[in-house]
Protein backbone atom coordinates (compact mmCIF):
# COMPACT_ATOMS: atom_id res chain seq x y z
CA UNK A 1 0.00 0.00 0.00
CA UNK A 2 1.43 3.41 -1.04
CA UNK A 3 1.20 5.88 1.70
CA UNK A 4 1.90 9.83 2.18
CA UNK A 5 2.50 11.25 5.44
CA UNK A 6 2.84 14.85 6.03
CA UNK A 7 3.62 16.36 9.32
CA UNK A 8 6.80 15.24 10.73
CA UNK A 9 6.63 16.37 14.71
CA UNK A 10 6.72 15.33 17.71
CA UNK A 11 4.07 13.36 17.40
CA UNK A 12 4.06 12.60 13.21
CA UNK A 13 7.23 11.44 13.02
CA UNK A 14 7.20 8.12 15.38
CA UNK A 15 4.17 7.17 13.92
CA UNK A 16 5.62 7.66 10.54
CA UNK A 17 8.38 5.33 11.44
CA UNK A 18 5.69 2.86 11.88
CA UNK A 19 4.43 2.86 8.32
CA UNK A 20 8.06 2.99 6.63
CA UNK A 21 8.02 -0.45 7.14
CA UNK A 22 6.19 -3.10 5.13
CA UNK A 23 3.76 -3.72 3.72
CA UNK A 24 3.69 -0.10 3.28
CA UNK A 25 5.42 2.29 0.88
CA UNK A 26 5.96 5.23 2.38
CA UNK A 27 6.49 9.02 0.81
CA UNK A 28 7.17 11.72 3.46
CA UNK A 29 6.79 15.68 3.43
CA UNK A 30 8.01 18.22 5.88
CA UNK A 31 7.37 21.90 5.67
CA UNK A 32 10.65 22.09 7.44
CA UNK A 33 12.24 19.75 4.23
CA UNK A 34 15.54 18.52 6.09
CA UNK A 35 13.42 16.93 8.37
CA UNK A 36 11.95 15.12 6.04
CA UNK A 37 15.53 14.73 4.44
CA UNK A 38 16.30 13.30 7.30
CA UNK A 39 14.01 10.74 8.07
CA UNK A 40 14.04 9.41 4.19
CA UNK A 41 17.74 8.67 5.08
CA UNK A 42 16.97 6.84 8.45
CA UNK A 43 14.11 4.79 7.22
CA UNK A 44 14.59 4.33 3.17
CA UNK A 45 11.28 6.36 2.68
CA UNK A 46 10.41 8.25 -0.05
CA UNK A 47 11.51 12.57 0.74
CA UNK A 48 8.43 14.11 -1.35
CA UNK A 49 9.17 17.84 -2.44
CA UNK A 50 5.57 19.13 -2.21
CA UNK A 51 2.42 17.83 -1.02
CA UNK A 52 1.36 16.87 -4.34
CA UNK A 53 4.36 14.97 -4.73
CA UNK A 54 3.32 13.11 -1.51
CA UNK A 55 -0.05 12.26 -2.72
CA UNK A 56 0.69 11.32 -6.32
CA UNK A 57 0.19 7.44 -6.28
CA UNK A 58 -0.67 7.07 -2.53
CA UNK A 59 -4.03 5.32 -1.99
CA UNK A 60 -3.78 6.97 1.55
CA UNK A 61 -2.01 10.35 2.72
CA UNK A 62 -1.99 10.91 6.72
CA UNK A 63 -1.63 14.50 7.73
CA UNK A 64 -0.66 15.65 11.43
CA UNK A 65 -0.21 18.93 11.85
CA UNK A 66 -0.72 21.55 14.28
CA UNK A 67 -4.34 22.95 13.18
CA UNK A 68 -7.19 21.78 10.76
CA UNK A 69 -6.32 25.18 9.22
CA UNK A 70 -2.78 24.22 8.55
CA UNK A 71 -3.96 21.26 6.63
CA UNK A 72 -6.54 23.12 4.57
CA UNK A 73 -3.72 25.18 3.09
CA UNK A 74 -2.39 21.97 1.84
CA UNK A 75 -4.74 21.36 -0.85
CA UNK A 76 -4.77 24.07 -3.24
CA UNK A 77 -2.34 25.41 -5.93
CA UNK A 78 -0.11 23.37 -8.64
CA UNK A 79 1.89 21.89 -5.50
CA UNK A 80 -1.22 21.12 -3.19
CA UNK A 81 -2.33 18.10 -1.88
CA UNK A 82 -5.57 18.40 -4.56
CA UNK A 83 -2.94 18.19 -7.54
CA UNK A 84 -2.12 14.93 -6.06
CA UNK A 85 -4.66 13.21 -4.86
CA UNK A 86 -6.45 10.75 -6.91
CA UNK A 87 -9.94 9.93 -6.86
CA UNK A 88 -10.46 7.07 -4.79
CA UNK A 89 -8.22 8.42 -2.41
CA UNK A 90 -8.82 8.85 1.58
CA UNK A 91 -7.20 11.70 3.67
CA UNK A 92 -6.51 10.55 6.88
CA UNK A 93 -6.02 13.45 9.08
CA UNK A 94 -4.52 13.01 12.45
CA UNK A 95 -4.36 16.28 13.63
CA UNK A 96 -6.02 17.17 16.66
CA UNK A 97 -8.34 19.52 14.80
CA UNK A 98 -12.01 21.22 14.91
CA UNK A 99 -15.37 19.59 13.72
CA UNK A 100 -16.19 22.61 11.18
CA UNK A 101 -13.03 22.59 9.19
CA UNK A 102 -12.39 18.95 9.23
CA UNK A 103 -16.12 18.99 7.99
CA UNK A 104 -15.59 21.71 5.34
CA UNK A 105 -12.50 19.39 4.02
CA UNK A 106 -14.99 16.75 3.90
CA UNK A 107 -16.80 18.03 1.55
CA UNK A 108 -14.21 19.68 -0.60
CA UNK A 109 -12.84 16.58 -0.84
CA UNK A 110 -15.28 14.42 -1.74
CA UNK A 111 -16.28 16.78 -4.77
CA UNK A 112 -13.06 15.16 -6.27
CA UNK A 113 -14.11 11.51 -4.94
CA UNK A 114 -11.84 11.69 -2.25
CA UNK A 115 -12.61 9.71 0.83
CA UNK A 116 -11.86 12.01 4.36
CA UNK A 117 -11.21 10.95 8.27
CA UNK A 118 -10.72 13.08 10.77
CA UNK A 119 -8.40 10.88 13.21
CA UNK A 120 -6.75 12.49 16.07
CA UNK A 121 -4.47 10.93 18.25
CA UNK A 122 -4.12 10.85 21.70
CA UNK A 123 -1.02 8.66 23.95
CA UNK A 124 1.81 11.46 23.39
CA UNK A 125 4.89 11.22 21.78
CA UNK A 126 5.60 7.61 24.61
CA UNK A 127 2.47 6.24 22.87
CA UNK A 128 3.36 7.14 19.29
CA UNK A 129 6.78 5.61 19.61
CA UNK A 130 5.45 2.35 21.01
CA UNK A 131 2.54 2.19 18.30
CA UNK A 132 0.12 2.34 20.65
CA UNK A 133 -2.03 5.23 20.52
CA UNK A 134 -5.79 5.85 20.68
CA UNK A 135 -7.40 7.10 17.70
CA UNK A 136 -10.87 8.93 17.35
CA UNK A 137 -12.47 8.91 14.11
CA UNK A 138 -14.45 10.94 12.83
CA UNK A 139 -16.51 9.72 9.30
CA UNK A 140 -17.50 7.00 7.49
CA UNK A 141 -17.22 3.28 8.63
CA UNK A 142 -16.76 2.19 5.34
CA UNK A 143 -13.53 4.51 5.36
CA UNK A 144 -12.62 3.24 8.55
CA UNK A 145 -12.28 -0.25 7.47
CA UNK A 146 -9.95 1.00 4.51
CA UNK A 147 -8.02 2.73 6.55
CA UNK A 148 -7.42 0.47 10.03
CA UNK A 149 -4.43 -2.01 8.20
CA UNK A 150 -2.55 1.23 8.68
CA UNK A 151 -4.12 2.72 12.04
CA UNK A 152 -3.04 -1.04 13.33
CA UNK A 153 0.51 -0.28 12.65
CA UNK A 154 0.62 2.88 15.47
CA UNK A 155 -2.83 2.23 17.20
CA UNK A 156 -3.63 0.13 20.08
CA UNK A 157 -7.13 1.44 20.64
CA UNK A 158 -9.18 2.48 17.37
CA UNK A 159 -12.43 4.02 18.36
CA UNK A 160 -15.07 5.24 15.98
CA UNK A 161 -17.38 8.34 17.18
CA UNK A 162 -19.53 9.48 14.63
CA UNK A 163 -19.71 11.25 11.52
CA UNK A 164 -16.99 13.75 10.37
CA UNK A 165 -15.79 16.17 13.22
CA UNK A 166 -16.56 13.63 16.13
CA UNK A 167 -12.87 12.50 16.36
CA UNK A 168 -12.35 16.30 16.17
CA UNK A 169 -14.75 17.25 19.25
CA UNK A 170 -13.91 14.46 21.53
CA UNK A 171 -10.36 14.55 21.20
CA UNK A 172 -11.07 18.47 22.37
CA UNK A 173 -13.25 17.68 25.50
CA UNK A 174 -10.43 14.78 26.56
CA UNK A 175 -7.82 17.64 26.34
CA UNK A 176 -9.98 20.48 28.06
CA UNK A 177 -10.84 17.55 31.33
CA UNK A 178 -6.77 17.43 31.30
CA UNK A 179 -7.03 21.32 31.43
CA UNK A 180 -9.69 21.51 34.08
CA UNK A 181 -7.66 18.78 36.34
CA UNK A 182 -4.62 19.98 35.45
CA UNK A 183 -5.11 23.55 36.88
CA UNK A 184 -7.58 22.02 39.89
CA UNK A 185 -4.64 20.57 41.33
CA UNK A 186 -2.66 23.19 40.59
CA UNK A 187 -4.90 25.27 42.80
CA UNK A 188 -5.78 22.96 44.90
CA UNK A 189 -2.00 22.51 45.95
CA UNK A 190 -1.04 26.07 46.34
CA UNK A 191 -3.97 26.54 48.92
CA UNK A 192 -2.32 23.35 50.81
CA UNK A 193 1.49 24.60 50.40
CA UNK A 194 0.64 28.35 51.88
CA UNK A 195 -1.55 26.63 54.94
CA UNK A 196 2.06 24.53 55.66
CA UNK A 197 1.30 21.26 53.72
CA UNK A 198 3.97 19.72 52.06
CA UNK A 199 2.78 19.26 48.82
CA UNK A 200 4.20 15.61 48.04
CA UNK A 201 2.40 14.61 51.41
CA UNK A 202 -0.88 16.30 49.76
CA UNK A 203 -0.77 14.42 46.93
CA UNK A 204 -0.34 11.19 48.62
CA UNK A 205 -3.29 11.59 50.15
CA UNK A 206 -5.59 13.21 47.26
CA UNK A 207 -4.28 9.95 45.18
CA UNK A 208 -5.80 7.16 48.05
CA UNK A 209 -8.83 9.48 47.87
CA UNK A 210 -11.40 10.85 45.58
CA UNK A 211 -9.51 13.77 44.11
CA UNK A 212 -6.82 11.53 42.13
CA UNK A 213 -6.78 12.59 38.30
CA UNK A 214 -4.16 11.68 35.83
CA UNK A 215 -2.68 15.23 36.95
CA UNK A 216 -2.50 14.53 40.03
CA UNK A 217 -1.29 10.55 39.72
CA UNK A 218 0.87 11.21 37.12
CA UNK A 219 1.60 15.06 35.92
CA UNK A 220 2.41 16.51 39.13
CA UNK A 221 4.79 13.49 40.92
CA UNK A 222 6.93 13.34 37.77
CA UNK A 223 6.90 17.10 36.14
CA UNK A 224 5.89 19.46 38.77
CA UNK A 225 7.04 18.96 42.07
CA UNK A 226 10.65 18.03 40.83
CA UNK A 227 10.59 21.23 38.54
CA UNK A 228 11.08 19.15 35.80
CA UNK A 229 8.37 20.53 33.18
CA UNK A 230 9.48 18.25 30.07
CA UNK A 231 8.40 19.45 27.01
CA UNK A 232 6.10 17.13 26.05
CA UNK A 233 3.16 18.98 24.89
CA UNK A 234 3.09 22.47 23.71
CA UNK A 235 0.70 24.36 25.95
CA UNK A 236 -0.07 26.38 22.62
CA UNK A 237 -1.53 23.38 21.72
CA UNK A 238 -3.74 22.45 25.18
CA UNK A 239 -4.78 26.75 24.31
CA UNK A 240 -6.02 25.07 20.73
CA UNK A 241 -7.39 22.15 21.85
CA UNK A 242 -9.88 23.84 25.04
CA UNK A 243 -10.37 26.46 22.64
CA UNK A 244 -11.81 23.68 20.09
CA UNK A 245 -13.88 22.14 22.80
CA UNK A 246 -15.30 25.55 24.20
CA UNK A 247 -16.26 26.40 20.96
CA UNK A 248 -18.35 22.87 20.64
CA UNK A 249 -20.26 23.45 23.54
CA UNK A 250 -20.95 27.20 22.31
CA UNK A 251 -22.35 25.82 18.99
CA UNK A 252 -24.72 22.88 20.56
CA UNK A 253 -25.83 25.71 23.22
CA UNK A 254 -24.62 23.57 25.60
CA UNK A 255 -24.12 25.56 28.90
CA UNK A 256 -20.46 24.98 29.58
CA UNK A 257 -19.40 27.68 32.03
CA UNK A 258 -16.33 25.65 33.90
CA UNK A 259 -15.15 24.82 29.59
CA UNK A 260 -15.15 28.42 28.84
CA UNK A 261 -12.97 29.28 32.00
CA UNK A 262 -10.55 26.98 31.42
CA UNK A 263 -10.13 27.85 27.85
CA UNK A 264 -9.77 31.61 29.17
CA UNK A 265 -7.39 30.43 31.69
CA UNK A 266 -5.27 27.92 29.04
CA UNK A 267 -5.22 31.11 26.88
CA UNK A 268 -3.91 33.53 29.63
CA UNK A 269 -1.14 30.69 30.54
CA UNK A 270 -0.53 30.15 27.33
CA UNK A 271 0.24 34.58 26.36
CA UNK A 272 2.03 34.81 29.91
CA UNK A 273 4.11 31.65 29.30
CA UNK A 274 4.73 32.19 25.48
CA UNK A 275 5.17 29.58 22.45
CA UNK A 276 7.68 27.11 23.68
CA UNK A 277 6.30 26.35 27.40
CA UNK A 278 5.06 22.26 28.23
CA UNK A 279 1.42 22.34 29.52
CA UNK A 280 2.19 21.44 33.02
CA UNK A 281 3.80 24.55 33.57
CA UNK A 282 0.64 26.69 33.51
CA UNK A 283 1.17 25.51 37.13
CA UNK A 284 3.56 28.41 37.44
CA UNK A 285 1.19 31.08 36.38
CA UNK A 286 -0.92 29.75 39.40
CA UNK A 287 2.36 29.64 41.43
CA UNK A 288 3.15 33.77 40.52
CA UNK A 289 -0.79 34.71 41.42
CA UNK A 290 -0.66 32.63 44.85
CA UNK A 291 3.02 33.63 45.45
CA UNK A 292 3.54 30.01 46.97
CA UNK A 293 5.99 27.81 45.14
CA UNK A 294 5.02 24.01 45.00
CA UNK A 295 8.04 22.85 44.04
CA UNK A 296 10.98 21.66 45.86
CA UNK A 297 14.08 24.22 46.54
CA UNK A 298 16.11 22.70 43.84
CA UNK A 299 13.58 23.16 41.19
CA UNK A 300 13.01 27.04 41.82
CA UNK A 301 14.42 28.17 38.47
Amino acid sequence: MNIAFLGLGAIGRPMAVHLSRPPFSLAVWNRTASRAADFAGETGARHATTPADAAHGSAIVVTCLPTSQDVEQLLDGADGLLAGMQEGALLLDCTSGDPATSRRLAARLAERGIGFLDAPVSGGVNGAIAGKLTVMIGGEAALLERARPLLDAFAARIVHCGQVGAGDAVKAVNNALLAVSMWATGEGLAALTSAGVDPGVALEVINASSGRSNASENLFPQRVLNGAFPRTFRLALLDKDVGIAAGVAREQRVPAPLLQLASELVRIAHHELGEDADHVEAVRLIEKWADVKVRGPASDA
